[in-house]
Parts: structure tokens; C-alpha cells; sequence
């Protein structure tokens, strides 16, 4: 009798996966607070999908620590497809510094959506024309330059400190919400700020900031003639991707429906078109691809964060 009732259940969860989704709306868990580039972007994915999949998909806002909140309110869930975390490399630096009990292996991937470029940025009104005039300044006096950023072990702060590890200078390193530090960079309580361009897009368009480099391999044709930190003398690459992972655990069949209306949305041109405005740019990968790249950087960002003294995981 038990057999037949385990056998009965499975075949049941069976259908379920293959009917997904079938009872009701999907959420996503967006892990920083409304109208940041992460929530902005989670809207504009969430749109597509709920065309694809023929079913609502909201959007939740979970923000605080780094991100631990929200990536625990997402792992204690079932893993049936119908709760989805917004994740990004602070699955990893969140896990490193200490704010999460568990790493990115309590998840299973979907799909990379997109990904961004950390950005150094100041007032327009600011003497720094470049990245070496900056950098210099800061070695001539040290702690003298304040920097914000989106808080301690976001990836904005791990971008910062890595930035002025790499060029030898010391800074005044000053954390804010997501949503503050671009408002304290325009008000004066801070000299400079390293962000994603999404939330920068708005100053930028209006003359308020203006960026000196891009934290990544080469450039981005999304910020126009801006350089690389590379290209100023400065040899730091840390690219930031956005993307959707479920609990560990959800049926295969699920994470490919998933999968699927993420791909179709990504290759919109609604969607393209949106991230273009934001300065940031579509990267769809699949799953095992997805999965490969998590693991691979998460690897090497547990070394950064060692040699930059910021690991100090649970």
C-alpha cells in the first residue's frame, strides 16, 4: 500500500512539473529596494516571462544585508518553480562575509539574464578628469577621498576595494543603501562612488555625474567613450551578471519552462531596447552554462576576498 501511494505522489509532482505553471502567480525575490537598477531590471524581466508562461509573475522586494535576506527567504522555499530569487555575484561575496549560512550550491541556476558594468563615478563638477588623477590624489592622501558604495560585501564595495587594492591608494570607503548612495554622491557626502550604470543612467543623462571607468575587460559600448580601469593603469575586472535561480531541488521540467519564457523574453526586442536605455546588456546563458559560470567565479572571488581581508564566511 505504501508503495502504491509514493508511486501515486510521484507520478502526481510528475504532472505538476509538466503542467507548471498551474496554480497561480510566480515571484520573484528581488534582493535590493524598489527602483534600484536591480529592481528596474527584475520588472522589465518579469513582464516578458508572465507573457510567456501565461501567468502572472510578481515582483517581491527582500533587501538588507548584502542580499542574505532575500536569499533565505527563497532557499526555505518549496523548490517547485514558483518562488525565484533575482540573484547575482553577492551569492557569492554575501556567503564570503559572513551574512549567509549557506553558498550558491542552495540553488539550482536557470538562466543568466543580463550583466552590468561597475563604474567609477563623481560629480560633473569634480577636478578629477580621469582615473589616474583620482588615483593619485588618493596616494598622495591617503583615506583623504571618501567613496561610497551599496554596502558592506555588495559587489559594489568588493568592485571599490578592489579597485584601490589594485592601484596601491587608500580611500575613505563610506557604505549606503542601494537607493542612497547615488543621492549622496550628488549632495556632497561623498567624492566619488563606484555603482552600476543603471542607477547612474538618470545623472548621467542630466549632467550631474560623470564617469571616469568601467570595471571590466573592455569596454561597453553601452557607456559610450568611457575607459577601463585597465586602460588607465589600473588591472581590475569585476563584471557583475544578473540572473534567476530557484531552491535546489525543482524538477527539471521546471527550470526549463523557465528557462524557455526567460530566453524568448531576453531576445525581445521590449527588452533589449529597455536595457539599452538603462546602460545595461541582455547575456542570456542556460542552466548548465549558468551553473558553470556561478561556480567558477564564485571560486574566484572567495581568493579576492581573502587577499583583500573582507572573507570571513559563516
Amino acid at each position: 500500500m505504501k508503495k502504491i501511494l509514493l508511486v501515486l505522489l510521484f507520478a502526481c509532482a510528475a504532472v505538476q512539473a509538466q503542467d507548471f505553471p498551474h496554480r497561480g502567480a510566480v515571484e520573484i525575490t528581488v534582493l535590493f529596494p524598489a527602483g534600484t537598477s536591480a529592481d528596474v531590471t527584475a520588472r522589465m524581466l518579469a513582464e516578458g516571462m508572465a507573457k510567456q508562461l501565461g501567468q502572472r509573475v510578481l515582483v517581491v522586494n527582500r533587501p538588507g544585508a548584502g542580499g542574505a535576506i532575500g536569499y533565505k527567504h527563497v532557499a526555505s522555499q518549496k523548490p517547485d518553480g514558483y518562488a525565484l530569487v533575482w540573484n547575482s555575484n553577492s551569492i557569492s561575496t554575501t556567503y564570503y562575509s559572513g551574512q549567509l549560512p549557506f553558498d550558491y550550491q542552495a540553488f539550482d541556476a536557470v538562466a543568466r539574464v543580463l550583466v552590468e558594468s561597475p563604474v567609477l563615478a563623481v560629480r560633473a563638477d569634480a577636478k578629477w578628469k580621469n582615473l589616474r588623477e583620482l588615483i593619485d590624489e588618493a596616494k598622495e592622501k591617503p583615506r583623504a577621498i571618501s567613496v561610497g558604495h551599496s554596502g558592506i560585501g555588495s559587489h559594489t564595495h568588493i568592485s571599490l576595494v578592489a579597485l584601490f587594492h589594485a592601484a596601491g591608494a587608500e580611500v575613505n570607503e563610506v557604505p549606503f543603501g542601494a537607493a542612497q548612495v547615488v543621492p549622496s554622491l550628488i549632495g556632497g557626502h561623498v567624492d566619488a562612488l563606484v555603482q552600476l550604470p543603471a542607477a547612474l543612467s538618470g545623472p548621467v543623462k542630466q549632467g550631474q555625474v560623470r564617469l571616469l571607468a568601467a570595471l571590466i575587460p573592455s569596454r561597453d559600448p553601452a557607456l559610450g567613450e568611457v575607459p577601463t580601469a585597465r586602460e588607465q593603469g589600473v588591472d581590475v575586472s569585476l563584471e557583475a551578471w544578473r540572473g534567476i535561480a530557484v531552491p535546489k531541488g525543482t524538477p527539471p521540467q521546471v527550470i526549463a519552462a523557465l528557462e524557455r519564457a526567460i530566453r524568448t523574453t531576453v531576445a525581445s526586442r521590449d527588452f533589449i531596447e529597455a536595457c539599452e536605455r538603462l546602460g545595461v546588456r541582455p547575456a542570456f546563458a542556460p542552466a548548465q552554462q549558468f551553473a558553470q559560470l556561478i561556480a567558477k567565479e564564485d571560486a574566484e572571488l572567495s581568493g579576492l576576498m581573502e587577499i583583500i581581508g573582507l572573507k570571513k564566511q559563516p
